[in-house]
């Protein structure tokens, strides 16, 4: 049996195979694609997602995505947490930064609840937030802005208090050095909670460098200068 192609010319003279190419070009898109595809199972079949937002992150007024995520097998450290960002390149989303250090694992045997609240992108910032506690309770948000080309720690709120005992707050502004913290003591009389005393305290620290990629990997410590306390950031 024989088979018979149309063979044509180029501009310069040359043999060009147009079903050859047509040919190549399909093999190419579909090896790809078995890849691609291969690789999105391996990673879905070993993580979930536990959380998800969009929003402009690098003022270039396309939405990025953020997702957090969770590894599926269970692991008596806590399981691994990933946040990842990713960019809208021509309608598909392409990772552009991850860390395995930003999110806190939930150990369920030290932990009463999950400390993971979730995460929010607000005027470009992106905001984590975590608690948890018992008697005494307390929470914090982390909150990121992309420069440098990387994502930053500018700001850090907490809250750490016990209903009638006190309750402290810490307003830390990394961009200015700025820190602000307000201890408010407290009696519950009559089941009313009632400040007798509050304690403020303002001053300026910088040259702390925390990002998303190294956060969580090293305790910083900051003490006030006026009452002696403690900031763990």
């Amino acid at each position: 049996m024989f088979y018979f192609y149309k063979v044509t010319y180029d501009q310069h003279g040359n043999v060009y195979y147009p079903f050859m190419m047509k040919s190549i070009i399909i093999i190419t898109i579909i090896i790809l694609s078995l890849h691609l595809t291969s690789e999105k199972n391996t990673f879905s079949g070993k993580y979930k997602i536990i959380a998800e937002t969009y929003g402009d992150l690098n003022a270039d007024g396309i939405d990025e995505k953020v997702s957090v995520l969770e590894t599926i097998e269970k692991l008596e450290s806590g399981n691994t947490r990933l946040i990842q960002i990713y960019r809208n390149i021509n309608g598909m989303w392409i990772l552009w930064h991850s860390s395995e250090n930003a999110i806190l694992k939930y150990q369920k045997d030290i932990m009463m609840s999950d400390p993971f609240d979730g995460i929010e992108i607000d005027h470009g910032t992106l905001l984590i937030a975590f608690s948890g506690g018992s008697s005494w309770k307390w929470s914090y948000t982390d909150k990121y802005r992309y420069q440098n080309n990387q994502f930053e720690l500018i700001g850090y709120t907490s809250d750490y208090f016990k209903l009638c005992e006190y309750w402290l707050t810490v307003d830390y502004n990394l961009s200015t050095g700025k820190l602000i913290t307000t201890k408010e003591f407290e009696k519950c009389e009559n089941q009313e909670q009632i400040i007798y005393k509050t304690e403020n305290e303002m001053f300026f620290k910088s040259n702390i460098d925390i990002n998303l990629q190294n956060r969580n990997t090293k305790e910083v410590t900051i003490i006030t200068p006026k009452y002696k306390r403690q900031i763990f950031i």
